[in-house]
């Protein structure tokens, strides 16, 4: 199949790079001329531009920061879009994480141009990407799911159909709002059990194995030292960024203003991750946010 994937981020180039060694015709660009000179070193095709990279494509994959970027990507804002450039028939198929009715209004303009159109955030960070074990939400109809599932099995292991367009999204800011509370908890008491002085690593393993057994114990550890394949162990170097927890906890606010939903765990943690970033901890992976507890 002939592939397009636009946007070669942390993410997004890991799953383009998955895509091609499972014998896929690929065309990749990304606005970054230092990720396109990596992925090319990698052995990825790259296009001149987002242009060129959809022409005859079969199959258009977007992972992209936020909702502007894909507005101004497929739809032009002012100017033409991508959609233009698509041929009907093709599928487009969003990996990024952004707001729900921004996915909304890409599949309402993508049938106008009898182009298919899902709606696909990820979850399992940059390890799932490389490791093609990401878990994909998707929001759209489930013809067009059956018609990019060949491909999403590439990228990852679990595939979730959530509902109709926007669903995707939906799923997902409710997964990563979660997610940082989550974390949040963690930290705070693993840095409270540190400083009666009790060892990290035990008291991850107690809490791991009882009832406050999470993700954040299982997988990514936020205390360094306690897990050697996390970012906290490297200095909270790569992961995902402080600043793209923020966003998240920002759409799952504003979707939950938007139905009138109560989410003041998720509003308590969106104010901590901002206060964390405005300290100098954007860039960070997320779980540095256990700083804010340790003495």
């Amino acid at each position: 199949m002939k592939i397009a994937f636009i946007g070669l981020g942390n993410m997004g180039g890991p799953m383009a790079h998955n895509l091609l060694k499972a014998g896929h015709e690929l065309s990749a660009f990304d606005l970054s001329a230092d990720a396109c000179r990596h992925w090319a070193s990698e052995g990825l095709p790259i296009a001149t531009s987002a242009a060129e990279a959809v022409r005859d494509a079969e199959t258009v994959i977007s992972m992209l920061p936020a909702s502007q970027h894909v507005e101004a990507l497929y739809l032009g804002n002012g100017a033409p879009g991508l959609l233009t450039q698509i041929a009907p028939g093709a599928l487009v198929i969003d990996s990024s994480t952004i707001a729900a009715a921004t996915s909304r209004k890409l599949a309402a303009a993508a049938a106008q141009a009898q182009i298919g159109c899902l709606d696909a955030p990820v979850s399992g960070g940059t390890g799932g990407a490389i490791a093609g074990t990401l878990t994909f939400m998707v929001g759209g109809t489930a013809w067009d799911l059956e018609r990019a599932r060949p491909l999403l099995e590439r990228m990852g292991q679990n595939i979730f159909h959530a509902g109709e367009a926007g669903a995707g999204q939906t799923a997902k800011i409710c997964n990563n709002m979660l997610l940082g509370i989550l974390m949040i908890g963690t930290s705070e008491a693993l840095a409270l059990g540190v400083a009666n002085g009790l060892d990290a690593k035990v008291l991850s393993e107690i809490m791991r194995r009882s009832s406050g057994g999470n993700w954040a114990l299982e997988k990514y550890n936020p205390m360094p030292g306690v897990m050697e394949a996390t970012p906290a162990s490297r200095a909270y170097a790569g992961g995902f960024g402080t600043d793209l927890m923020l966003k998240d906890l920002g759409l799952a606010q504003d979707n939950a203003a938007a139905v009138r939903a109560a989410t003041p765990l998720g509003g308590l943690a969106r104010s901590l991750y901002a206060a964390h970033s405005l300290a100098g901890n954007g860039a960070l992976d997320f779980s540095s946010v256990i700083r804010m507890f340790s003495r």
